[in-house]
This record gives structure tokens, sequence and C-alpha cells, in this order.
């Protein structure tokens, strides 16, 4: 399947010079290569794959190039990490199949002087694999977990130093499992029970989910977007903490709530349902095109209670209706979601640093719309402490008039490492969900 790895090469090509997240340029290029199902499948395989295993990948072809992997071309470079994923971890493609179409791949994309190049270096890594020897794990631990898990060593570093060894060797075993997919189901129109059965007649394999209620693991997901129960608004797709997250900001029927940064909209469409969809959630986000897809989301599902627009959350200076609770899901790293977005492993450290104060603004604003004795949520999807309980320990520091509120939990959820009671860091090895950060306050009444 050529259309398929041309594809895949043009979409790493496109991810490697920062021109979009994985997602986004993998379908816009399947869908410009017209892929049919078997094609888009061997894409995203060996597209997500190179990504995930980037810096192994480059190891691995150094000790077979004599050119260092940094003076390759970046076509060159991206089509032998292809060749050698394909050999190494596909073991549906032979391996004749893997160095012919990157050979071809090579070829066709203006490197056809590389064309032998780019065989010798894959023929010589199947010749020969007792070549293959990892750093040594005492000497070199740093630069050993590096190869072993194809993270960064700069950001293993940071996790070392913020959670200990041993928590950051667990987050790194994570970046090797494939996450789960869970579902929120559209309690205003069918039960949990009601939506396994019909995933059931869909040939869709799902469960109930340890936590939150009406929440469903997808255990055979397949593509859901065109079935007749996504149609018929039936779920929403949703990882558990940010349903987590809804069940702490608990809205009630009748209530008004802010969800200050809310595209694509999942927990706006969580706490509709939540509060059987009376009252008002406004949700929020300073790009049309992105409240446009709230608007759309609101829409199949039925949740009227949902109104988008756009408002910058860290500029807005309006004068909003105060709200009975507020929810602050802030723009942050990402480092709780590289399984998803493998992509932003190499990104570490940018931009970091001026993100605590971004979010603390973010904080800040949205509290002074809170209602007496309402109930603010701060939440972030990375594993940084600079962005989440700094944050929440300077906001509590320094904003007299908001305290602390603890977090009631579900029974599965368990804390990794002491935290205050109304913070909470969810880590992907310990709940099997992205990582994530939950903190609670409560205006004076």
């Amino acid at each position: 399947m050529p259309g398929a790895r041309s594809a895949a090469l043009k979409a790493l090509l496109r991810v490697e010079g920062r021109e979009g997240y994985s997602n986004l340029v993998l379908n816009a290029e399947l869908n410009a290569a017209g892929a049919n199902r078997l094609d888009r499948a061997l894409a995203t395989a060996i597209f997500y794959g190179v990504l995930e295993r980037r810096i192994a990948l480059d190891y691995l072809i150094g000790i077979y190039s004599k050119i260092p992997v940094k003076k390759l071309s970046p076509a060159v470079r991206e089509i032998l990490r292809m060749g050698v994923y394909q050999i190494r971890w596909l073991e549906k493609v032979p391996d004749s199949a893997a160095v012919n179409e990157s050979v071809n791949l090579a070829k066709k994309n203006g490197e056809g002087r590389s064309a032998g190049f780019v065989n010798a270096v894959l023929r010589n890594f199947l010749r020969n694999p007792g070549r293959v020897v990892l750093p040594d794990k005492d000497r070199e631990p740093l630069r050993w977990r590096s190869v072993r898990y194809s993270c960064p060593e700069e950001l293993i570093a940071f996790w070392q130093r913020a959670y200990g060894e041993s928590v950051t060797d667990g987050i790194l075993e994570s970046l090797l499992e494939k996450p789960a997919v869970f579902a929120r189901v559209n309690n205003t129109r069918i039960s949990e029970e009601q939506l396994i059965e019909r995933f059931a007649r869909e040939n869709v394999r799902a469960v109930p989910a340890p936590f939150p209620d009406h929440a469903v693991r997808l255990e055979t997901p397949g593509e859901l977007s065109g079935s007749p129960a996504y149609r018929e608004g039936l779920f929403h797709i949703q990882d558990l903490p940010s349903q987590l997250c809804c069940l702490i900001l608990d809205p009630q029927p009748g209530e008004r709530i802010l969800d200050v940064c809310a595209a694509p909209g999942g927990k706006s469409f969580t706490a509709a349902e939540r509060m059987d969809n009376r009252g008002e959630v406004l949700a929020f986000d300073r790009r049309e095109a992105r409240t446009e897809l709230i608007r759309r989301g609101a829409a199949r599902l039925g949740l009227t209670a949902v109104r988008a627009r756009v408002r910058d959350a860290a500029q807005a200076t309006d004068d909003l209706p105060s709200a009975d609770r507020v929810l602050c899901d802030v723009p942050c790293s990402g480092l709780g979601v590289i399984r998803r977005k493998p992509e932003i492993r190499y990104k570490f450290p940018a931009a970091i640093d001026s993100l605590p104060d971004l979010q603390y603004r973010i904080l800040c604003r949205s509290s002074r719309l809170l209602k007496p004795g309402g109930l603010l949520v701060y939440s972030t999807c990375t594993l940084n402490p600079a962005e989440n309980s700094g944050v929440a320990e300077r906001f509590a520091a320094e904003n007299p008039g908001v305290s602390p509120f603890p977090l009631r939990l579900p029974t599965p959820v368990r804390r990794v490492f002491p935290e205050p009671d109304h913070q909470l860091t969810l880590f992907p090895q310990k709940s099997g969900t992205d990582g994530f950060f939950i903190a609670a306050f409560r205006r004076a009444d």
C-alpha cells in the first residue's frame, strides 16, 4: 500500500516542521490522498509508531548509518525511521516490503540519489541485528531511559526532580501502552446499560468504566464518528479525568455554569448532561472556529443548555452574569496526554515557563465571575507542578476571598503522593487514564 506510506511520510514531515497537532495533520493527509480503510490503518500505525519511537529509531539508525542522523535530509530521515519501525515493530509487514517501499518513497520524494543509501542501511539492519545494544543502564541511566522509552533526557530529568524516580519510571512505562478510549453517556437520551447494548448491536464492545457514573470503556472502539449511536448523540468521547473534573464541579439543574476555556466542548457537554440539560452552560473559546465546534457538538447531543461564544479568558473585561460554578480547564503544556499526542514530548520545554502566569491570570479573572458560595474548579492535562500545584497554591495565597475546597473522590481514585485535600494529580500508570490535575476553590458567602 504505497499510498499509505506516502501519506504517513507527508504527515511526519509536517509534524516535525511543527505545522500542527498529529491527529489533525494525519487526517488531513489521509483525506487528501483519498485513503481507503486499509490504507488509513497502515498509515496510522506507521505514523504514530514513528512519532512514539523517534528517539529509539534514531538510536538504531545511528548504529547502521555512516552519516549522523542529524545530517540526513528531513525526508531521508523520516523514510529510514519508517523503514526501521516497520521491520522492528510491525510484524504483519514483511521485511522485504518495508525495505522496497522505503526505497520507492525516496525515489518518489526527490531523494533518488539517496535510494541506495536507504536500501543499504535497512538491509544492514536486517543482516546484523546483533549490533543493537542499548546504553548501559548503570553508567548512563538517563540515556538508557531515553532510548528505552523514546523520551527526551531533559523531560525525564524534569519528571524525576518533580515526582521522584519511581513515579517517573511509571510514567515512562505508560508511554509504551496504548491509551484506553472512554465515552461519556448522554444520560439525557439513554442509560449506561442501554448504550452498552446499543454498542453491541453496532459491533462495538463497551464495559462500565471504574469511575465516575455514566462512563464506559470502549474495548473495540473502531471508527465511531459514522456510527448511528454517534449521529443520534448518545455519547461523546471523553477520558475519565475530564469526566471526574465535571463530577467534582457537581453542576446542578437550573444553575448557571461557566466553562471559560471550553473547546472542543467535552466538559461543557458533560456538565449539561449532569444538569439534565436544565440551566445554562456558557462555553467560551477565543477562536470562532473552535467555538463553532462546541455549537455543533451540543446540537448533535441535543444539549440546548449549552451556549457557546467567542471570549478570551485571559483578556476579557466584559461583564458576564455571575455563575454558580466556574470551570477553568486552562491551556497547558499537555505533558499528561503524550500517549495521545506523542509529538508533545519533543516540544519540551518550549513555552512552559510562560504558561503558569497565563494560567494564573485566567484563574484570577474567572474567580471574579463566581456568586458568593460559588465553586471554582481549576484543571490541566499536564504533569508539571509549576502549572498545577504551583498555580493553585499561588491562587490560594493571593486571593483571600476564595478558599480551598476539599475534593470528594470516587473510591477507585487513589493519590500517588501526599497532596492538599483540594488538589489531585492523576498519573497514567496508577489511574489508567491521561495525566491530569484538578484543584477546587469556593468563594466566601
